[in-house]
């Protein structure tokens, strides 16, 4: 072949590699439209760098001076870049660019060490409540909440001399503090019109000395219902309104009535001014128990929410209607294939309680369980056994693990506990939490000094029971055991 012949094809493969490189980066650019504009904060090598030993801007025939957005290679399924701008904080060059262009080692871009296994940039795994993420300097960067369980509260807890232990739970395990706060209580702060309610005056007979020590399950056996659990539903209001309610109904009526009443009847149908599994009010809770009524849980079983985030109020699935004589009836069926007991139950205006222990103390012996508005700190969430007080043990940490909201409980009972170091004084309360949080679902907390709020707002209720109503209650009872044949 003569030489000029050889040239004319030289150079006319040159140009048809040149044109085929020039398709190639318009199909990238085609083939990644958010790519065409140059993002600033490309993540391209988030994951580490792919393909690392690949030649990009070797194979382009160079590199581009400054920023040249034009300067690309078409990279696996995006682009890369050829240009000294791309080795800015978030690079986005080819990965050959440092060793071809600048004559250095690429930079360490994010492997992190985890337990002798190595992770690329952008990995994830949770210690507990917070996110860890491998950064691109090869460091887990790691979030700073407050977890709900925190190991060394726990064993600062269990060295010290508090009076009480501490202890892990599982259904806790992976929640933040403020999602314990935001989901596990529920209770709003009595309004200041509410927090004016007068107390009653309570005739104590000194003459009759109250005992050391009293359980309202043990006085009234079969008539204190058990702790039910409310799970990540901040319902507190509805759950100690219905648990001191079905109490106070099963003891006046001696026994003849003794339903558990249905938290999710308030929940979900209870919406004046409520907001369900967001949190309610207990004097809006009474008003509905009073003006409306709710049927047993084993009529409207309660549904807890399928996300901790408590999603939407359930439909209300239970409405009643006046009968005459304040007496309401259900105008629906109960909302369950297995029960056909539709009664409705309510109660008389709630009244409140003087903050002094011995009245508190007088009025569940006579007429049973009470309703109290606690404050619940971080360290109350972890509690196993013993006397409860809150302690200082998150003294030395920051504000944000140091963090308490509004609860309302049930106060069955009281005792105390005497000891080397003197007598503690207690009050016996139901929790809702569930029977494997604290001792089986109570808990007890120091008596006589407001701990926590305790004594500070008390409410007692009397149910709407007539010996008519007792009457059809033991006949329905003999009969049916309120479940279908």
């Amino acid at each position: 072949m003569r030489p000029l012949a050889l040239l004319g094809s030289t150079i006319f493969v040159a140009l048809l590699l040149l044109l085929l490189a020039a398709k190639d980066g318009s199909a990238a650019r085609r083939g990644a439209p958010s790519r065409t504009r140059r993002d600033l904060n490309n993540p391209l090598h988030r994951g580490g760098i792919r393909d690392p030993y690949g030649s990009y801007c070797a194979r382009r025939g160079g590199c581009c001076p400054g920023r040249d957005d034009q300067c690309t290679v078409p990279y696996l399924d995006t682009i890369c870049y050829c240009d000294l701008f791309c080795n800015r904080t978030v690079a986005d060059c080819c990965p050959d660019f440092w060793g071809h262009c600048l004559g250095v080692s690429p930079p360490h871009i994010g492997v992190c060490d985890r337990n002798g296994n190595r992770f690329h940039s952008g990995a994830t795994y949770r210690e507990n409540c917070n996110l860890c993420t491998c950064g691109s300097d090869g460091r887990w960067d790691c979030e700073q909440n407050a977890c709900l369980i925190e190991d060394d509260m726990i064993q600062a807890i269990n060295r010290g001399n508090y009076g009480w232990r501490a202890g892990n739970y599982s259904k806790f395990w992976g929640m933040t503090l403020d999602e314990g706060l935001r989901y596990r209580l529920g209770t709003q702060p009595p309004s200041r019109i509410v927090k004016n309610m007068n107390e009653i005056q309570m005739n104590m007979d000194d003459s009759k000395p109250l005992p050391h020590y009293f359980n309202a399950a043990e006085n009234w056996p079969g008539k204190i219902h058990e702790p039910l659990d409310q799970g990540n539903c901040a319902a507190s209001w509805a759950f100690s309104t219905a648990a001191v309610a079905s109490d106070r109904i099963a003891i006046q009526s001696m026994g003849h009535m003794t339903p558990q009443l249905s938290p999710q009847n308030l929940i979900s149908c209870d919406t004046r001014n409520q907001g369900g599994c967001a949190g309610g009010r207990i004097d809006g809770a009474w008003w509905y128990l009073r003006r409306r009524g709710v049927v047993t849980e084993d009529c409207y079983p309660y549904s807890p929410p399928q996300q901790a985030q408590g999603g939407e109020r359930a439909h209300c699935m239970m409405h009643s209607r006046s009968v005459g004589r304040g007496k309401r009836q259900a105008t629906a069926p109960c909302p369950n294939s297995h029960s056909y007991n539709n009664d409705i139950y309510q109660s008389t205006p709630p009244y409140r309680l003087s903050t002094n222990e011995k009245e508190i103390m007088k009025e569940i012996m006579d007429n049973g369980p009470v309703q109290a508005i606690l404050e619940v700190h971080e360290d109350f969430f972890v509690y196993r056994s013993g006397i409860y007080r809150h302690t200082d043990v998150n003294y030395h940490k920051l504000p944000h693990y140091r963090k308490h909201g509004t609860h309302s409980v049930r106060i069955t009972g009281w005792g105390e506990e005497v000891s080397h170091d003197g007598t503690r004084k207690y009050w016996l309360a139901s929790n809702s939490w569930g029977k494997d949080w604290g001792e089986d679902g109570y808990f007890r907390i120091a008596r006589g000094e407001n701990e926590c709020q305790i004594e500070a707002f008390v409410i007692g209720v009397w149910g709407r029971v007539t010996m008519e109503d007792m009457h059809n209650h033991h006949h329905h009872h003999n009969h049916h055991h309120g479940r279908r044949k």
